[in-house]
């Protein structure tokens, strides 16, 4: 819809797991399977897929994806001036090895697993370097096995990763809260409905997976060291019985759906536990709590976590759904027998490969990314109704790291992750991954109500900024052609290249009349649907 109108292939590895050696397939094995099962979909439902994307279209697109912005207007004519045949795969790989794709996922996963927070809780988290800890994570490509357990195990081997037990840390010893977070974050299922009897649709759910998480964790407590917040852990205590809505009551125990119960002596309703010296070690970092010899943490690590086929299939599940715009489950965070795969077989196909290339997360993205259902247009083919079939560009909103970036790298050419517009926009677009793709109220006032971005823009005119770029030119055509290829990547259709070439011509030798207009299209576009989309 017009705007006016609408106001490198990777080399075969192999993986070591345990005493065998698993080969690897290559990255573009990967993606010609996702290619295959989709196209499958697509002939059994009889539906004609999109065409593939324009080259404009799928370098904003990965931008968005993989960075966490918009391209600049230098890094789109790069792109497009490139002629080689597999330009798209060489930009993926510059994108993946880039600080900006480390940022914006260190941002989507700090939202993802702790939710959205206030400004002070936010600082909180940087402070204490949660989000120093997210970003080493994907600078280093960690096995994301590996950053599950760091995280849920909250003892970090070196005080470089002591940002890990923030995830914890900042649930404040409230222990269902904790399990409440653990089992969507790492195992892709919600448990809340199964606090008080067995989940009534998905009811391999059970009430005793609920408080068996809970006991998991129930014996950790905050501690505040030399080392700074730690999360420490009792060796006895814990046990409880829970009841359902019939007043049945059972103990709780260490168990988590399929996984073999966790065993551990229980002891006399009536006796009573020591807490003495001989049941705990010294910890691996001086000035750490010591830690139990039996760690209910630990066993949760190590029996339930450790190759566990969810933690696969819900990262899998989770990545597909931030960059097709819903999941092979959806809602991503739903795998449970309520909510079954729109093509199951390839679930099972990537969370497999996933696992067997060490929970390679870089690995994964790119396979995606290369696919034929990423590089699909927007425009929804006739015929075509159904959103799981992935048979065109599904429209995925802005997160408001991705709109602050793009709108302060659109109006001034760079852009500051501190910048006071980042909290403003959090505050107003909070959701990350929403399940259904559409403008909140409280977004829609923001936007047309809120003189922030107003203000950002009549602020931004120094020579090197958009608006100031724009007026230097001497014909209104060309002002236009650099404000649509800034701020959506195109060039402007004739009704947008008429109408807003009279608008600026009509404030001819008038600076400030021409300076007003200038910041009031800008306003429009950054506010369009065009804009706070990425398709």
């Amino acid at each position: 819809m017009s705007f006016i109108g609408a106001t490198g292939d990777l080399l075969q590895t192999t993986v070591c797991a345990a005493d065998e050696v698993v080969a690897v397939p290559p990255v573009s094995d990967v993606t010609q399977t996702i290619n295959q099962h989709v196209d499958t979909g697509w002939k059994t439902a009889e539906v004609t897929p999109a065409p593939d994307c324009s080259d404009r279209v799928f370098v904003r697109r990965v931008y968005l994806d993989l960075a966490g912005r918009i391209p600049t207007v230098q890094e789109l004519r790069t792109f497009l001036e490139d002629q080689r045949p597999d330009n798209r795969t060489q930009l993926v790989d510059l994108l993946l090895a880039s600080e900006d794709y480390v940022q914006h996922f260190a941002d989507t996963f700090d939202t993802l697993l702790m939710g959205r927070s206030s400004s002070r809780r936010y600082e909180e988290r940087r402070r204490h370097e949660w989000h120093a800890y997210l970003e080493r994570v994907f600078r280093d490509n960690r096995p994301w096995n590996d950053v599950a357990a760091e995280i849920l195990l909250a003892r970090p081997k070196d005080q470089a990763d002591r940002g890990a037990v923030w995830f914890l840390y900042e649930r404040k010893d409230d222990h269902q809260k904790i399990a409440e977070a653990v089992a969507p974050a790492v195992f892709g299922i919600h448990i809340e409905c199964a606090q008080c009897h067995d989940h009534m649709i998905a009811t391999e759910i059970e009430q005793k997976h609920y408080w068996g998480l809970v006991a998991f964790f129930n014996r950790s407590k905050n501690t505040d060291t030399p080392n700074g917040p730690r999360v420490s852990e009792s060796a006895i205590g814990g046990f409880s019985d829970f009841a359902n809505l019939e007043g049945s009551s059972s103990p709780n125990v260490l168990t988590f759906f399929d996984a073999a119960q966790v065993e551990e002596a229980r002891p006399a309703a009536d006796a009573k536990q020591e807490d003495a010296d001989e049941l705990y070690e010294p910890a691996v970092l001086d000035g750490d709590p010591r830690v139990p010899r039996f760690s209910r943490r630990e066993q949760f690590v190590d029996q339930i976590l450790k190759d566990h086929p969810l933690v696969a299939r819900a990262f899998v599940n989770r990545v597909w759904a931030m960059l097709l715009g819903r999941g092979i489950v959806h809602p991503f965070d739903k795998l449970d027998s309520a909510h079954p795969p729109s093509h199951p077989e390839l679930l099972d196909f990537l969370a497999d490969d996933f696992r067997t290339s060490g929970y390679d997360i870089r690995r994964l993205i790119r396979a995606i990314v290369l696919s034929r259902p990423y590089q699909l247009s927007a425009q929804q083919p006739e015929g075509a109704e159904d959103p799981a079939l992935f048979a065109w560009g599904l429209q995925k909103p802005l997160t408001a790291e991705q709109e602050s970036r793009s709108i302060q790298l659109a109006v001034r050419g760079a852009f500051q992750n501190d910048s006071p517009l980042n909290q403003q926009l959090r505050e107003n677009i909070p959701d990350v991954m929403p399940e259904e793709s559409v403008t909140t109220i409280g977004t829609a006032l923001f936007l047309t109500n809120n003189n922030a971005l107003n203000q950002f823009i009549a602020d931004s005119h120094a020579p090197n900024h958009l608006i100031p770029s724009v007026l230097s030119l001497e014909s209104p055509a060309a002002q236009v052609s650099l404000l649509f290829e800034t701020v959506f990547g195109r060039t402007a259709d004739e009704e947008e290249l008429q109408v807003l070439t009279a608008m600026l011509s009509s404030a001819t030798g008038n600076h400030e009349r021409t300076l007003q207009l200038a910041d009031n299209v800008v306003w429009a576009m950054l506010t369009s649907a065009e804009f706070r989309f990425n398709h």
